[in-house]
Formats: C-alpha cells, structure tokens, sequence
C-alpha cells in the first residue's frame, strides 16, 4: 500500500530538487571563473592529493634546476678563467723558448722578464678569480683568497670540494682546486715562474731551457683540468634537459587534475540553467491554488 503523498511533500521535494540544481550551477560558475575542477577538497579528494603531490615534486624539481643553473654558470665561469690561464702560461712559454736560443743580450733578457713578471701577475689575479663575490680556486673556503700577492708559490690552497645537489641523491661537485689548476705549493706553476723570472734577470740560460718542461707540464695540467670542466659542463646540461623533461611531465599531470575542460563546463552550465528552468516551470504547475485563491 503506498503511502499518502501531500501537498507540503511535493513542494519540500520542489525546493530540495531546486536547490541540487544551484548547487550543481554554482559548482559549474566556480570552475569556469577559476578554470580549475578542484576548488575546494570536497571537489575530489583523491584528485586533490594527487595535485598535492604533482605541487610538491614541482617544487622540488624547480629547485633542482635553479641548482642546475647555478652549476653551469659556475662551470662556464671556471672554463672561461681556466682558458685565460691556458692564454698566460702559453705567452709566457714563447717568451721562454725566445729567452733560452743562447743569442740574446742581457737587455733582451730583461725585457722578456718584465713581461713575464706582469704576466705572473695576472696569473695570480685568475688565481684569485671570484664568481658572485666567490673564490673559484680556493675549495670551500670561498671567502678567503687563495693566493698571495707576493708570495703566491707558498700559498695553501682549500682542496674541498663544492657539490650541487641536482636530484634525489645526485650531487656534483662543480669546483676545481687551485692544487688542480696550478699545482701543489712544492711545485706549483708560481714557483716555476719565480725561478724564470731569477734566471732571466741572472742571464741563465740554461735554467731558462730547463723550465721549459716544467711549463708543459703546467700548461698540460690546465688542460686537463678544463677538459675534466667540460665534461662535468656535459653532464650537468644533461641534467638539465632530464629535469625540463621533469618538469613538462608534472605541469600535464597537475593541468590534467587541476584544469577544467573549459568547453565542457560551458555546455554543463546550458545543461544545468535548462533544467533548472524546467524545474521552475514544472514546480509552478505543482502549487496547487489555495482556498484563499477561490474566495476571490
């Protein structure tokens, strides 16, 4: 037997109909002025923490390429010092196999030791070369120069190493030392140069021919070093490219729980405004006249 259905039940399940209708419209309003899907966790929970955790690997991933930036810059910087260093150290071996034919005046020999005294001197500058307000050369200790001004062949260089985290349990390190570059203090190219600079100032020529090697070796030593830079300059801008991958993944994915289909939200408003107006409609011919209205 079916129970009584009253006029004060149809108009309650009028105006509760009526309501799911707006509510459904001002859902539908929310995401079109927002172009998400996802306003407010109620929207869809599970779709919210997979948003949460797109938002958190974004973040850690920009992090790693800001990271990644930095490292090329200091790379490039390093690569750019290391070939004035390579420039330097090659001027001053033409001046030496100049110095060391055995047929020039003792005034020629000055000459070419003043030029390699200034060029000393700019090798101890891109020894204390700094990258935003940084020593290159000096390891970890960033903020103390590396090489003495006078004394630059007795100097102790740091010989830690700076490493840029670029992804979970990747680090890099992205410096070079100043032992790597110009050798040890008992055999660095500093040193070499001090003894050049004593025998072309005493007219010896045979240990000028006998530094020779020692120069080589240094120049060689250079070149490896910023051989081993750009390799490291490789690797980082591979890094570089997996993380703009990364990142181009996770945007598609967090767009793809976030975003609303702008199209398919306009045709669901049509959708809901017309049978929101129908419900209008069909609710007026609900209301049944009251006896008020026949007393008239």
């Amino acid at each position: 037997m079916s129970g009584r259905i009253t006029q004060n039940m149809m108009n309650s399940q009028l105006l509760t109909n009526l309501n799911s209708n707006m509510n459904r419209m001002n859902n539908l309003q929310n995401q079109m002025s927002t172009s998400r899907k996802i306003n407010k966790p109620s929207d869809d929970p599970v779709g919210l923490s997979y948003s949460m955790r797109y938002r958190s690997e974004l973040s850690s991933n920009d992090q790693y390429a800001k990271n990644v930036d930095g490292a090329i810059s200091w790379l490039d910087y390093s690569d750019t010092m290391l070939g004035q260093a390579g420039s330097v150290l090659q001027r001053i071996r033409e001046l030496t196999v100049n110095a060391a034919n055995g047929t020039n005046p003792q005034d020629a020999l000055k000459a070419v030791q003043s030029e390699v005294d200034q060029l000393s001197g700019q090798l101890v500058d891109i020894g204390n070369s700094q990258f935003n307000g940084k020593y290159v050369f000096n390891g970890e200790l960033t903020d103390k120069v590396p090489y003495s001004k006078t004394t630059p062949e007795a100097s102790v260089t740091d010989s830690g190493q700076i490493n840029f985290q670029v992804g979970v349990g990747t680090q890099i390190p992205i410096n070079v030392t100043g032992n790597q570059v110009f050798g040890d203090p008992s055999d660095n190219v500093f040193g070499v140069l001090k003894n050049l600079s004593t025998a072309l100032s005493t007219g010896d020529q045979t240990t000028v021919s006998s530094l020779l090697g020692k120069l080589d070796e240094r120049m060689e030593q250079v070149n490896n070093v910023r051989s081993d830079v750009g390799a490291k300059t490789n690797r980082v801008e591979l890094v570089q490219n997996r993380l703009s991958d990364i990142s181009i993944n996770l945007q598609s994915l967090q767009s793809k729980t976030e975003d609303a289909d702008m199209a398919e939200v306009i045709t669901n408003i049509k959708t809901q405004e017309n049978v929101y107006e129908a419900s209008l409609s069909a609710g007026s011919k609900l209301i049944q006249p009251s006896l008020i209205d026949f007393l008239r």
